[in-house]
This record gives C-alpha cells, structure tokens and sequence, in this order.
C-alpha cells in the first residue's frame, strides 16, 4: 500500500473547506520569521497546505472526469473552483510578498531555491484582484468541454459507441465501412459545433479580460510570462513551426504516398489515414484494460524492475481507469497526487493499438511523479511542460524494445513500432497547426468565428491538409481544432509537446546506443523535478533544449533510418 506523508503542520484528518483552511494562511501569514531556518521551516509548511489542497482537488477532479453525468462531483469540484481557489488566491499573493520582504530571503541557498524564486516573483509581478473571478469562472466554463464532448457516441450496426471506441473501425480493412463511420463521428461533432463555438468565444473573451488586467496587451503574451517560458519566445515558436514545416512534412508526404499506393487509391480521403497499408486487421496488443495494466507492468519491468513497481503500486491502490465508457470525459491524462506521491492514470482505451501508446506515454508520467515525490518543496515538483512531456514521449520510445510483451508476432511488433515512428513524425506538425493557430486567436482577439475558421484553414494547409482529399468535407476541415481539447483546457499548453517530442528522439538516440547509460541519463533528468532550467534539465539528459531547423534535420533524419531498418 501506499502511504501519504505524515503531516507536520496541518492536522491529517483535516476537512478541506474555506473555513478549516483560513486560520493556517492566517497564521503563516501573521509568523514572524527570525532565522533562515525559520524561514525554510515556514516554507515547507506551506508546502505542506499546499500539498493538501492540491491532492484535494485532484480527486475531485478526476471523479468529475470519470463519471461527466453526476451532477454531484460535478458539484464538488465546482466548490473548489468558487468557493476554495478564489480565497486562496490574495492570501498566495500576501504569502509570496512575504517571502520576497523577508530579510533571510538572500541567505536561502541561491541554487536550491533559484527556479522556486524566480516563478515566485514572476507570479507576484502577474498577479491582479480583479482577475481572481475571472479565473474562478474560466475554470468552470472550460469544464463545460468535457460534459459536451463527454456526451457524445454514435450508433453502428445498432450498437452505441463513444468516439473514442468508434474511431477503431477507421483501422479497418473495409473501405465503405470506415467511411460510413468516419461521416457518422464527423455528423455527431458537427451537430454541438456551434456550442462548442458559443463556449470558446466566452473562454477567449474572459482570456482576454485576464491579459488586460494585467497590463499585456494580449493573452499569448500574458501566458508566456504565465507559463513561465523564460527559455524561449514566440518568434523562436514561428521558427520552430518552419522547420517542422521544411524538415517534417516532406518525409510525411512521401509516407502519404506510400499509403495511397499501397491502397490503390487515386486520392486518399480522411478516412484512409488510420488503416494498416499492409491490408491486414489492425492490431490488437491486448485484450482488455485489466490486460493492458498487466502487460504494461511487464513492459516496463522488462525495462527496468523500478520502473514497473511503479505501475503495480498504481495498480494495487487502484489508481488507474483505463476503459472507455459513456459519460467518462474525452482524452487521457497522468494526474500526480501531491501528498501520495503517487499519480492517477486515466484514459478511455478502446482496445486500440493507440491505447498502448497513450498508456506508455502516461507511464512515463507516473514515473516522473514517483521519481519527485521526496522533493523538499511541493514547488519543486511542479515541471514545466517541457519537462514533464520529455519523461512521457521518451518513455513511448524507450518502451520499444520491449514491446513484444504486447505482440508474440514479430510482423505486428514490426508493424506497431513503423506505425510509432510515423506517429512521432505525425505529432510534430499537428503541434505546429494547434500552437501557431493559438498564437493567431490571441493576437487576435475581437475575431470571427467565420475569421476564425478562415485562420484554422490557412494555417493547417501547409502541415497536412495535402496528406488527405478534404475537398467535399470542407465543413468538417474547418472544424478540426474543436477536437483538441488543450485549445478549450488549457490554452498555449501546446507546444511544449513539439520540443518534447524532439527530445524524446533524442533521448531514445542515447538509449540505443548505450542502453543503461542513456536510462539513467533519462532518470536523472527527471529526477530534478523543476530544481534547474529547462536547458540544464536536458542536459543531464545527455541532450539539447534546441529546436532550430538543423536540430531538428538531424533527428528527423535518425527517424527516417530506423524507419528504413522496419520497412
């Protein structure tokens, strides 16, 4: 079993209401603090409360996501989100101004502490009252995506299924069969297209009011100092999308080709995309979600023994929800548990070869988690995204080798790991459309939704409109973006998964050239939590934070030859 740390300054069975929290933000607030040890004593009970609150509401959070129809953990988590948050928020703020008066501020370690203080400032710098109910009300208006797309199935052949399950026949080897189904989840989205386009116009408004408030003249800004990207800024973004432009595309178009070929097809559709070009049934790397938990344990264990104890500890407490059902909100995520230490790992696996992949990508998470949990502050834990999905899309990679647990044939192992490597390739350019679009509506802020479906056009035609033949479904084109939910949840978190991405190639680079010694670079990264920089992060990775058009030639290149070797 696991064991939550022992608290030291709240009480362990204490009730997580406003009126049980308020006297310790009082009395941290009111301490007076004589010493540098008294100081790093006042820290870590603060961290302690915030730990607390954190693994609070994650559990709220992710009953909500597990069961969208219960208006009762709907309930419970909106609590958190007006009647919690919102209080904390001033007494955040008087909490950091306290930090950064204190006279032993300077007497802190300046290595330890330097990351944790440099987002402290930044948050004083950023924060404004008037924003606290404007994010009070974001965090409950982006929630309303996950209830509208939660909702959605389709019927075929009588049966009712989930997009996520229906989207399985699209890997069939039947042409008129995909095709029935790709026009019937395509119909479904488009019948809540103007909900969805209601709800996002108020998120980009209430976005917008946030920047303002703030001073920033738009909401891309105002997230990038939000987000604290201190290692890069947009215009290296724009550049970064070039080069996935000049390098990616063109070996995807002669993948696109392939396929057409392979099918003897005249044009490929969009429901050509998925199915297997060797005309076999799509692959099936396990039986169900007990199946897949079990076999991933082996996988990863077959890595490194630490690696899948992590996953039977998940396991044995219960902290995966792995299956598609209705009613269970869209996507898939790796929730850590601040106080626990560990993570929830939930995803809507529909027997798909994809599921494997989703599962090995939020396994890599869970071991981020694992690996950060003793860190002093819960502060450290808190990686940038850049981190947090170098651990994840590595672990896809790095995984690889030991995937003949979910395949006993050597040509469906070949298959899975040719259809990883295009999937690696594929991210990228998607990254590019999703992040500059993101760029374009903030920068943009009185647009449209016809400016908008215009801009979402223009910008996807570059990076993979020509793959497929979109001309008669001009309407569902236009609708793509709908289906990302980072664009309603979570804006600007994007791109983080472009530069990870490239990292992860990098890292598998090293663990195929030197296996132990590219692992344990890889551990060691990760390990760090967000102690160092993002580039010093990478470096004890044993590779770069670079994401210049001849970085990214130079792995984009290493791919193309390992897919060489599986053709």
């Amino acid at each position: 079993m696991i064991h939550k740390k022992t608290r030291t300054y709240i009480p362990a069975s204490l009730d997580i209401k406003w009126e049980t929290l308020e006297p310790f933000y009082k009395e941290l607030l009111d301490r007076p603090i004589h010493s540098v040890e008294e100081l790093e004593k006042w820290l870590r009970d603060k961290s302690e409360l915030e730990a607390a609150l954190e693994e609070d509401f994650a559990w709220r959070y992710i009953r909500m996501t597990c069961d969208t129809t219960s208006e009762d953990l709907l309930q419970k988590f909106q609590y958190f989100a007006t009647e919690i948050e919102p209080k904390i928020a001033p007494y955040s703020n008087e909490l950091n101004k306290k930090l950064v008066a204190s006279a032993f501020v300077d007497k802190l370690d300046g290595e330890k502490y330097f990351i944790f203080l440099r987002a402290v400032k930044k948050a004083l710098e950023l924060f404004r009252e008037e924003n606290i109910p404007v994010q009070t009300e974001i965090q409950v208006e982006q929630q309303k995506y996950q209830s509208i797309t939660g909702s959605m199935s389709v019927h075929v052949d009588d049966k009712e299924f989930t997009l996520e399950q229906a989207s399985v026949f699209l890997k069939g080897t039947d042409r008129a069969k995909r095709q029935e189904v790709w026009e019937k989840i395509t119909s479904r989205r488009l019948q809540d297209k103007d909900k969805l386009d209601e709800l996002f116009d108020h998120l980009r408004k209430l976005r917008h009011t946030v920047a303002t408030n703030a001073n920033f003249e738009n909401f891309r800004d105002y997230m990038f100092q939000a987000l604290g990207r201190f290692d890069y800024t947009p215009q290296d973004c724009y550049a970064f999308h070039a080069a996935i432009e000049t390098e990616i595309v063109p070996i995807l178009r002669t993948q696109a080709e392939k396929r057409r070929e392979a099918l003897h097809l005249p044009a490929l559709k969009p429901w050509d995309m998925d199915v297997d070009i060797s005309g076999k049934p799509a692959l099936k790397p396990f039986q169900n979600g007990e199946d897949l938990i079990e076999k991933s344990i082996q996988c990863f264990s077959n890595i490194n023994r630490y690696l899948g104890e992590r996953l039977e500890i998940m396991k044995d407490n219960g902290l995966f929800d792995v299956e598609s059902r209705k009613g269970k909100a869209p996507g898939g995520y790796n929730y850590p548990l601040a106080e626990t230490g560990a993570p929830f790992i939930f995803m809507n696996s529909a027997n798909t070869f994809r599921d494997l992949t989703t599962m090995v990508h939020e396994g890599g998470h869970a071991v981020h988690t694992f690996l950060t949990a003793d860190l002093e502050l819960n502060d450290f834990k808190h990686c940038p995204s850049e981190v947090a999905e170098l651990a994840s899309m590595s672990m896809e990679l790095i995984s690889m080798d030991n995937w003949n647990v979910y395949f006993d044939n050597e040509e469906d192992l070949k298959r899975a790991k040719r259809d990883q490597l295009v999937d690696v390739l594929k991210t990228l350019p998607w990254v590019a459309v999703v992040d500059q679009f993101q760029h374009w509506i903030y920068t943009n802020p009185d647009h449209t939704d016809a400016d908008r479906t215009t801009a979402w056009i223009e910008i996807f035609e570059p990076f993979g409109a020509g793959f497929a033949d979109w001309s008669e479904h001009r309407e569902a084109l236009a609708n793509l973006w709908q289906k990302q939910l980072h664009i309603f949840e979570v804006p600007f978190y994007y791109i983080e998964y472009g530069m990870a991405q490239l990292g992860a190639i990098a890292v598998w680079k090293n663990y195929k050239e030197n296996p132990e010694k590219g692992l344990q670079q890889y551990l060691d990264a990760l390990k760090l939590g967000y102690t160092k920089t993002i580039k010093e992060i990478y470096e004890t990775a044993g590779i770069k934070f670079d994401f210049s058009a001849a970085y990214v030639k130079e792995l984009a290149e290493f791919v193309k030859a390992e897919l060489d070797k599986l053709n």
